[in-house]
């Protein structure tokens, strides 16, 4: 089939890299110009780079609205749009266009984790697994029949860059094997259960902030998702920044004020967490390792040695 692709960054470059190794001939790429933003510096490996390694003719768009873009793909006259990690909306006109449709790769097991940062939103709400869909893009976000779907479990203590690595391995099988079927004449697929759709926005810095009145085992997953080279969560000590690099949840269990500094456990030292922490019923986070305002990384017991006191959400 000739194709047209859609993406951006890793996700994008590793599908990319998926269609020009199979037996579909890519005839245009379009993509994303680079940008600052925290979360689009990672993982970053260029789509327009590879495309032009190969010969294929790249347009950079922030949004795939303008009259040129639709000449380019008529011209080129795809079967089909493959599209993953394409971060604005494409309209109607665009994903309507080639003769089989849009397919959509996305990182999440829709109808679930539609959206933005599918990966560390999943691993802070404590799901069991995540994976990769293939879905045929209608007019609604990530909502379309899903093609094909792969699935990977969700590791005791897997971060959000573990979880990278094992779904980006997904993306070649996934979106093959969903062109495939469609290449087969194949037109019905799964219909997604929209009762069950979840919806996430792009991570900000008010998303990595340690809110102490979490309980402490979310709180542990919250600090594995913002796992390097993510954005680390961070609180506040005596004013200034903290980024809590590691922890686990503790043995014991800790009553108190949420984000008292309290006693050292093993390796890490204990923070009251939990909005019932006062009647003494919930584990503490035991925090290992820290950065400072200045950069220092450093041991949490080392760091907290003397200086006690509390772990507040604001300075």
């Amino acid at each position: 089939m000739r194709v047209v692709m859609f993406g951006y960054q890793t996700w994008g470059h590793r599908t990319l890299q998926a269609l020009l190794d199979s037996e579909h001939d890519v005839v245009l790429v379009v993509t994303h110009p680079k940008s600052d933003h925290a979360y689009e510096k990672i993982w970053s490996d260029s789509v327009a780079d590879l495309a032009e390694e190969h010969g294929v003719p790249v347009l950079i768009r922030n949004r795939p609205d303008d009259d040129e873009l639709f000449e380019r793909l008529k011209d080129a006259d795809p079967d089909i749009i493959v599209a993953n990690n394409w971060r604005t909306w494409i309209p109607p006109r665009i994903f309507a266009l080639p003769r089989r449709g849009t397919l959509n790769v996305h990182d999440s097991l829709l109808p679930k984790y539609a959206g933005f940062s599918p990966l560390i939103w999943a691993l802070i709400n404590g799901e069991s697994e995540v994976g990769v869909t293939a879905h045929m893009m209608n007019d609604e976000l990530d909502a379309g029949d899903i093609v094909r779907q792969e699935a990977v479990a969700v590791g005791p203590t897997d971060t959000a860059t573990d979880l990278f690595h094992k779904t980006v391995d997904l993306i070649a099988p996934v979106t093959v094997g969903a062109l495939a079927l469609i290449a087969s004449g194949q037109t019905e697929f799964t219909p997604q259960d929209r009762s069950q759709a979840t919806f996430f926005h792009k991570r900000s810095a008010e998303d990595i902030r340690i809110d102490w009145n979490w309980p402490a085992e979310d709180l542990e997953r919250l600090v594995r998702a913002q796992s390097e080279p993510y954005p680390s969560a961070f609180t506040f000590h005596r004013g200034r920044r903290l980024e809590v690099l590691a922890a686990v949840v503790s043995q014991g269990r800790y009553g108190g004020t949420p984000g008292r500094i309290f006693y050292r456990e093993g390796d890490g030292v204990v923070i009251v967490a939990g909005a019932d922490a006062r009647m003494g019923r919930n584990h503490g986070l035991a925090v290992t390792r820290v950065r400072t305002e200045d950069g220092r990384e450093l041991s949490a017991a080392d760091y907290f040695t003397s200086m006690g006191g509390y772990l507040t959400s604001r300075p």
